[in-house]
């Protein structure tokens, strides 16, 4: 497994990466995002991804398209999920509701679909990155359950959870309101940095990706309920009535949304 860097907090200018087999497209996207002062870097094909992050430097960020030559952008993603935790947005001309679900379920923070307003964009990449830099406690525990909010990491027993960017800012907002209902919209704006639109079940995905890693990683660990019209709720199993102090980030959701596991 590649040794990689813990996520940098405080660079200026943040550094993006850009992945897309369109050299055009890559070169506006660069001019725009260098206009509002970013570090860009480009690479076309899924290999180069995953050379690059395992390097000794890592971007801040990841502009990820679907479609590329060798290595395609979902099997790059599920790849660098095993060790990198850095922020992803897919950007794909495949735009339809199971295009988003499939990119989520991989491990994407956020999806949009092409062509993007490049004020979009920049909003969404904006968003990211300040949830990177939260001033946060270094660490929180509940049980079995630790939480290094240093470099974005959870524990089961010493296990790591191999959280994505947006599932450990998801369990962070539950965390914090632990044993309380904390809603949709909320937990949206946390986890994603933005709000939530109609018909949206990009929440949902990130959630049962969470519980499903919780679950897995021991059946003592916290769980996440569902509180139906409201939103979701973190709970110890030993009392799920009784208010929580001090936990780490965790999410669940109802077993029947939870998506397949990539193959």
């Amino acid at each position: 497994m590649p040794s990689v860097p813990p996520p940098a907090t405080h660079r200026v200018p943040p550094s993006i990466l850009i992945a897309d087999d369109d050299e055009e497209l890559c070169q506006l996207l660069a001019d725009l995002l260098r206009d509002e002062g970013f570090e860009v870097e480009t690479v076309h094909d899924g290999d180069s991804v995953l050379g690059r992050l395992a390097a000794e430097c890592s971007p801040d960020l990841l502009i990820l398209d679907v479609t590329m030559p060798g290595t395609d952008g979902l099997q790059a993603l599920r790849e660098l999920r095993a060790y990198h935790p850095l922020p992803v947005i897919m950007l794909s001309a495949h735009g339809a509701l199971g295009d988003r679900v499939v990119g989520l379920d991989a491990g994407a923070d956020d999806y949009l679909a092409k062509p993007c307003p490049p004020r979009e964009l920049l909003a969404r990449i904006r968003a990211q990155l300040r949830r990177q830099t939260m001033q946060l406690p270094d660490d929180l525990t509940l049980g079995s359950l630790q939480l290094d909010v240093t470099v974005h990491r959870a524990c089961v027993d010493g296990c790591d959870l191999r959280l994505t960017a947006a599932e450990f800012r998801l369990l962070l907002a539950l965390t914090r309101r632990a044993g309380r209902v904390v809603g949709k919209a909320e937990l949206t704006r946390a986890a994603l940095g933005r709000e939530i639109e109609r018909y949206d079940r990009s929440l949902d995905v990130h959630v049962s990706r969470v519980r499903r890693k919780l679950q897995d990683a021991s059946l003592q660990a916290p769980r996440i309920e569902a509180v139906r019209g409201s939103g979701y709720r973190l709970v110890s199993p030993a009392d799920s009535e009784s208010p929580m102090t001090a936990l780490p980030m965790c999410s669940t959701v109802p077993a029947d949304m939870v998506p397949a596991e990539p193959a």
